[in-house]
C-alpha cells in the first residue's frame, strides 16, 4: 500500500499513462513490458481516466508505452487532455511520431525521445531502430523546433554505453531536459533480458562525471539511480490500473474506472516525497517560445 495514504488528496502533478503495451522496437532492458496484460482499455475509457485524473489534481499527462504512436487513437486522447487544460507529452522511439505530430502539433507541449546513445550501432545492438535511430532523432528535434514543441531527451545508461561520450550529439539536440537513467531490473517485467546490461553505481557515477560539464551550457544531466526510480512515478497500465515497482517487483494496483484515481494511486507504493527528491515536479510550462534552430547533419 502507498506509504503516504493519510496524507493524499489529490493526485501527484504528472502522471504517465502507458496507454498499450504493443511496441515496435525490441529494447532488451524495457522496464514496461505488461508481459501479465492482455489488451488495454477502450478509447472511450481512457478519456474517462484522463477526466478523472485532471479533476483530482493532475497537471501533466504522458503518455507512453509500449511505442505509444501504435495506438489508433492516441491523437483523440492528446487533444482531449489538451482541451481538459493538462500539459501533454508523448514519450516514443520516434518511429511514428511525425504522423502525430501532423495531427496534434497544437495540443501537443513535450515529446520525450529516447535516445541510449550516440552510436547508431550500439543502439541497433539495444534493440532500438535498425541502424537510423540517431538521424530520426535529429529529424525529429528539427520538426519539433518549428512547431514549438519542447524537447526531452531520456537516455538509459547500460553495459554497452556507460562509458561513452554523447556530449557531443546533447549539444546538438539541444533539449529543453535530458534525463538519464541507469539501467532498471524490475522482476516481472524484464528480467531474464536485463541482466547482461546492469551496472553498477560507480560505473553510472562515471558517466554522469563524463557529461557534468554539460551543466554550464544548460544540459545537466538529471540522474535517477535505481533507488531514485523506485516508487516515484505514479504510472498507469494498459487496462487503466495503477503500477509500481516495490522492491524491484512489478506490482499491479486497482483500476481507476472501478475504484477512482486517488484510491487506485493508494494501492500501490508510490511515494510522492521521492518523485520530488528525483526532480519530477519542474516548470513544464506550455508557453511555446523560438528555439534554436538544430542543423542538418
Amino acid at each position: 500500500m502507498c506509504m503516504e495514504t493519510e496524507s493524499m488528496r489529490h493526485l501527484p502533478p504528472a502522471i504517465n499513462f502507458h496507454i498499450l503495451r504493443a511496441c515496435d522496437a525490441r529494447c532488451s532492458f524495457c522496464f514496461a513490458t505488461f508481459r501479465e496484460t492482455r489488451g488495454r482499455v477502450r478509447t472511450a475509457d481512457a478519456l474517462q481516466i484522463l477526466d478523472q485524473l485532471r479533476e483530482a489534481g493532475a497537471e501533466k499527462i504522458n503518455f507512453a508505452g509500449g511505442e505509444p504512436t501504435l495506438h489508433p487513437d492516441l491523437h483523440r486522447m492528446v487533444t482531449h487532455a489538451h482541451r481538459l487544460g493538462l500539459t501533454t507529452s508523448v514519450i516514443s522511439n520516434g518511429s511514428r511520431l511525425e504522423a502525430l505530430m501532423d495531427k496534434v502539433a497544437d495540443a501537443l507541449d513535450w515529446v520525450g525521445l529516447s535516445v541510449d546513445s550516440a552510436s547508431e550501432v550500439t543502439q541497433h545492438q539495444l534493440g532500438r531502430g535498425a541502424g537510423d535511430h540517431v538521424s530520426r532523432t535529429r529529424r525529429l528535434v528539427r520538426r519539433c523546433r518549428e512547431l514549438g514543441v519542447k524537447v526531452k531527451v531520456n537516455t538509459v545508461v547500460t553495459a554497452l554505453s556507460w562509458q561513452e561520450d554523447m556530449t557531443g550529439l546533447i549539444r546538438e539536440l539541444h533539449p529543453e531536459r535530458w534525463k538519464v537513467f541507469q539501467v532498471l531490473r524490475v522482476e516481472g517485467q524484464n528480467d531474464g533480458d536485463v541482466e547482461r546490461l546492469l551496472i553498477t553505481d560507480a560505473q553510472f557515477q562515471a558517466f554522469l562525471h563524463r557529461h557534468a560539464p554539460l551543466a554550464l551550457e544548460g544540459f545537466a544531466p538529471i540522474a535517477e539511480s535505481n533507488d531514485a526510480m523506485t516508487d516515484s512515478y505514479a504510472m498507469i497500465d494498459p487496462l487503466g490500473r495503477f503500477f509500481g515497482n516495490t522492491g524491484g517487483r512489478h506490482q499491479v494496483g486497482l483500476s481507476i474506472l472501478e475504484v477512482g484515481a486517488l484510491n487506485a494511486l493508494q494501492s500501490v507504493g508510490f511515494q510522492a516525497t521521492k518523485m520530488a527528491d528525483r526532480g519530477g515536479i519542474y516548470d513544464w510550462s506550455t508557453q511555446r517560445r523560438r528555439l534554436p534552430v538544430l542543423r542538418s547533419a
